[in-house]
């Protein structure tokens, strides 16, 4: 079966949804693709920084008129492994939202954009042609659907897929490969505010989500720690708890919610913003940031915009093939790759030997605090819809 289409976008979360709404919404006829179905829940902090909501808005997105509530945030505590804290007020105001609840607001937009959604769809071969358009195979069940598309859009996230041919796809990583995992709690008493808990050799972040009444707890550890203790996700939870007390007490006090646990291996952070292999990336495809400075989505909605801008000229023939290439990859370095640099170096001083005098250092200089919290945030856009 063929099938003749403007734009394939694999990959059907942040990213891949926010960039399929704006392209659809432009008048081309796009395909959103992912191998899993939703809604489901995935390995995700679910922390929406100020720049976020921008950008959110951007794209059409407003939770309220989808009966949703957001919590709210306005302020950041992290504490170490021996029990000191730091604390710093958010540049704004940040929204707590699961990632089961987006996802399915940004596919409605989508489909009200004029978006087609195939989900369960395993992306078999990806070749670009001579004319510099692509042919896509795809198992949509028991048949093989051969799209032919004038451009492609990678925003599978991670693991990387390897389904592009002739590109290597084993770009320069850390060498260090950790495992994310993810459970919604409920008992666990919030305040306005997102924590993250240090402990041997990773970190948990907890943040209450809509209505308030859930927390969810995130956490990222190296895999030789995981290999150690486990593979159930409350049990590696529980595990890390054990060196850092304050967690301990806060995960005892609350109950896992059956059905919300996940996990996601291996994840490698990113060296340098990836942006181009033989079509745009986005989101995490483009790069992988720490976690803990929280900023995923963002960065994956943002990455949506610039690359939609770009590719919608280059789909009515404005500019070419090249200027596409070598515009969205531009425009993606400049935007993300000194956070890149900033995020890594924080992450690297994050788990130094010298961490535990990170408290006493904050209250020393408090605007030392601020500035952590402000080195690893895109800047807002002051974009309007």
């Amino acid at each position: 079966m063929d099938k003749q289409v403007d734009v394939i976008v694999i990959g059907a979360g942040i990213a891949g949804s926010a960039c399929a709404v704006q392209l659809a919404g432009r008048g081309h006829d796009t395909v959103l693709l992912d191998r899993k179905a939703f809604p489901r829940h995935k390995t995700c902090g679910e922390f929406m920084s100020p720049e976020t909501l921008e950008m959110l808005a951007y794209v059409g997105v407003d939770p309220f008129a989808f009966q949703v509530e957001p919590s709210v945030m306005d302020s950041a505590k992290i504490i170490m492994a021996n029990g000191g804290e730091i604390d710093s007020p958010l540049p704004g105001k940040a929204w707590g939202i699961s990632r089961y609840e987006l996802d399915m607001m940004l596919h409605q937009k989508a489909v009200e954009a004029g978006t087609s959604i195939v989900t369960k769809a395993v992306v078999l071969d990806i070749v670009q042609l001579d004319d510099n358009s692509y042919r896509v195979s795809v198992r949509q069940g028991k048949d093989v659907v051969h799209y032919h598309a004038k451009s492609v859009i990678g925003a599978y996230g991670i693991p990387r897929p390897k389904f592009v041919q002739g590109v290597e796809m084993d770009s320069p990583h850390n060498s260090e490969v950790y495992v994310g995992v993810k459970s919604h709690y409920t008992g666990i008493k919030t305040e306005p505010r997102v924590e993250l808990y240090f402990c041997e050799g990773g970190y948990v972040g907890i943040s209450p989500i809509e209505g308030g009444e859930k927390a969810n707890v995130a956490g990222l550890f190296p895999l030789t720690t995981v290999q150690r203790i486990g593979k159930s996700v409350s049990d590696i939870l529980q595990a890390a708890s054990q060196d850092n007390e304050k967690l301990s007490a806060r995960l005892s006090a609350g109950s896992p919610v059956e059905g919300t646990q996940v996990s996601i291996a291996p994840v490698k952070l990113s060296s340098v913003p990836e942006p181009w292999s033989i079509f745009p990336h986005i989101g995490d495809a483009l790069m992988v940031i720490p976690p803990l400075c929280g900023d995923g989505m963002s960065i994956a909605l943002r990455s949506s915009m610039i690359c939609s801008a770009v590719t919608d000229r280059y789909l009515r023939s404005e500019i070419a093939y090249e200027e596409w290439q070598s515009e969205y990859t531009l425009e993606a370095n400049h935007h993300f790759g000194k956070l890149l640099k900033r995020a890594k170096r924080i992450h690297k001083l994050a788990f130094a030997k010298t961490n535990r005098l990170y408290p006493g250092a904050a209250k020393l200089f408090p605007s030392l605090a601020s500035y952590l919290v402000k080195a690893t945030r895109l800047s807002e856009m002051g974009i309007h819809r």
